[in-house]
C-alpha cells in the first residue's frame, strides 16, 4: 500500500470514529506502530489529524483558508488522477460541458478521451488553457474577475453568462464534502458560479477526494440532493456515504 493512500484511509479512519489509538490505526491497517505515528506527524502538519497522547483524533472540521494552487496540485496527485479516470468515463462525444474551478477539475479536462468533440464552457482559464488546443472542442469562458492561482474566474458578470448554458455533465470542484453542512467552499463569488452551473446542468458530479471528507468551508454551495453523484478515489465513512445517499445522489469510486 502507497503511503499516501495508507494516510487517506487514517484520516477516513478517524472521520469516522472521531479519535483511535496508534496500536488501532496500526492493527486496522496492518502495518507497524512506529509507520503510524510518523504517518500521523505528517498529517497533522497538513492540518488533517490531531495527534493526542496515544493515538489521533479528527481534526476540526471547519477550515476557514484554503490551500495554495501549488499545494493542492502536489497533494493526493494519484487521487485526482483516479476520479478523474471515473468522471471522464462519463462522457460522450457530442455533449456539452461545464467546468468547474479546481485542482481535480483540471485533471479531468486532461482526462477526456482522445474522441471527445463537443463544447466546453467553463469558469477556469486553466481547464480552457488544457483544451483549446483539441481539435473538434469549442471551448467557452465567462467573463468576470480572476482569482489568482487557480484562475477562477467570477463577479456577476460570470453568473450572467453561465446562465444562459445549459449542459448534458457539470464537473463541479469542492472545498469540503460534511454531514453536517453538504457541500461547502472557500470563496463566495465562486459558490454563486457554481450553483448556477448545478442547475443549468443535466447531471453534475461533485469531484472530491477522500482528505475532503467532514471538512467544512465558509460558504455552503448545496445540498446532496441537488446533484447526481459524487466522484471520490475511496468511498466516504458510513456515516457520511448514508447521508449522501439518503438525500438521492450517488457515489462513484474506483473499485
Amino acid at each position: 500500500m502507497l503511503a499516501e493512500e495508507r494516510r487517506n484511509l487514517m484520516v477516513q479512519a478517524l472521520e469516522a470514529a472521531g479519535m483511535m489509538s496508534t496500536e488501532d490505526l496500526a492493527r486496522q491497517l496492518g502495518v507497524s506502530a512506529e509507520t503510524v505515528r510518523r504517518d500521523l506527524v505528517k498529517l497533522e502538519q497538513g492540518g488533517q489529524i490531531r495527534r493526542v497522547h496515544g493515538g489521533a483524533s479528527r481534526a476540526s472540521g471547519f477550515r476557514g483558508t484554503e490551500a495554495t494552487f501549488s499545494e493542492r496540485a502536489e497533494a493526493g496527485a494519484a487521487a485526482k488522477q483516479r476520479i478523474a479516470a471515473l468522471a471522464a468515463a462519463l462522457v460522450r462525444p457530442g455533449q456539452t460541458l461545464s467546468f468547474d474551478v479546481g485542482t481535480t477539475a483540471l485533471a479531468v479536462a486532461k482526462a477526456l478521451p482522445a474522441d471527445y468533440h463537443g463544447t466546453v464552457v467553463t469558469c477556469s482559464l486553466l481547464v480552457a488553457c488544457e483544451l483549446s488546443g483539441r481539435a473538434g472542442i469549442e471551448v467557452l469562458v465567462c467573463g468576470g474577475r480572476v482569482r489568482p492561482g487557480d484562475l477562477a474566474v467570477s463577479n456577476a458578470q460570470a453568473v450572467a453568462f453561465m446562465k444562459n448554458v445549459h449542459a448534458d455533465i457539470g464537473f463541479l470542484g469542492s472545498g469540503g464534502v460534511s454531514i453536517e453542512a453538504a457541500v461547502t467552499d472557500y470563496h463566495l463569488d465562486e459558490v454563486a458560479t457554481r450553483r448556477v452551473l448545478i442547475a443549468n446542468s443535466q447531471r453534475s458530479y461533485l469531484l472530491a477526494d477522500a482528505q475532503k471528507f467532514g471538512r467544512v468551508c465558509a460558504h455552503r454551495v448545496c445540498g446532496y440532493e441537488e446533484i447526481t453523484a459524487v466522484i471520490s478515489d475511496r468511498e466516504p465513512p458510513a456515516p457520511l456515504l448514508r447521508a449522501i445517499r439518503t438525500a438521492g445522489a450517488d457515489v462513484l469510486h474506483p473499485r
